[in-house]
């Protein structure tokens, strides 16, 4: 797949519809966003699928999208596993066309933060990796003692846990499927991140240190405030199976498209030994 491309709604959606079509892939609508797009899955292999691959959290990171999809092109069909190219296709959309494209959030989202290249958030002002239910108090408060307290492009955890449309999606499709272990995609860094709360299991070691073997990427923890409410947070609390945080490229959010061919080899060597063989 040719992904010289800003994966805004209009193209995801059209290279889902390419990797169907090779029928290689049931499509699953995991749910919708705030705005109503849908948040797609793709479901690769006739068995129970043992892993989830997701991207497009922050809208920003939109290279992580690309990654998703430029993976799954890949995948040989044997492969039983579940790719989320785009979890938050509003913040995506926002970070990619503009505000206009947040629809009735629009005017809202203007007000948060004038600039869509800092735009992280969904349509709405929540950080979809700070509202999961992943010891979410401690999150609130930290967030509050750094002044977040409101709608934000980045940060904000929402009222409540799963507060959020796109947040529920993905509990909800881990739930179904019971994963053996998720990996969610961001940018950027170089680094994975593989623990929470000392939770995860011993063999979420092992296939970190494959994986960053792979990719030159750095095992790491995360800074204070993004540890808990993320997903991978979620996922070890929740299943104590191993999860996985992997920052791709290096550079400044938006990264260029210029970027993604070159990191692609890391990334895919990343996800090469995430999967179980």
């Amino acid at each position: 797949m040719n992904c010289n491309f800003y994966p805004d709604y209009k193209n995801q959606r059209a290279a889902v519809e390419q990797l169907a079509a090779t029928g290689r892939f049931t499509v699953l609508d995991a749910g919708k966003s705030l705005c109503g797009r849908t948040i797609f899955a793709l479901k690769s292999g006739g068995k129970k699928p043992c892993a989830l691959i997701a991207g497009g959290f922050h809208g920003t990171e939109y290279l992580t999208v690309l990654a998703a999809l430029k993976y799954a092109d890949g995948l040989s069909k044997e492969k039983s596993v579940v790719i989320v190219p785009c979890v938050n296709p509003d913040g995506t959309e926002i970070a990619i066309n503009g505000f206009e494209s947040a629809g009735r959030y629009s005017k809202t989202a203007v007000k948060i933060c004038g600039d869509k290249n800092l735009w992280k958030a969904n349509a709405r002002g929540v950080d979809i990796n700070h509202n999961f239910d992943a010891c979410w108090n401690e999150v609130k408060r930290r967030e509050l003692d750094a002044g977040i307290c409101r709608p934000a492009c980045t940060r904000f955890g929402g009222i409540r846990p799963e507060s959020e449309p796109e947040t529920r999606a993905v509990v909800r499709l881990c739930r179904r499927f019971c994963f053996d272990r998720v990996l969610a995609l961001h940018s950027q860094g170089r680094e994975i991140y593989w623990n929470f709360k000392s939770l995860a299991p011993k063999r979420s070691l092992e296939i970190a240190e494959k994986m960053s073997e792979a990719s030159g990427y750095t095992l790491s923890s995360p800074e204070a405030i993004a540890d808990g409410g993320g997903f991978k947070d979620w996922f070890l609390l929740a299943f104590r199976r191993p999860g996985f945080t992997a920052e791709i490229g290096l550079g400044e959010n938006p990264l260029p498209l210029s970027c993604f061919e070159p990191e692609y080899p890391r990334v895919k060597g990343l996800i090469d030994a995430f999967l179980p063989e």
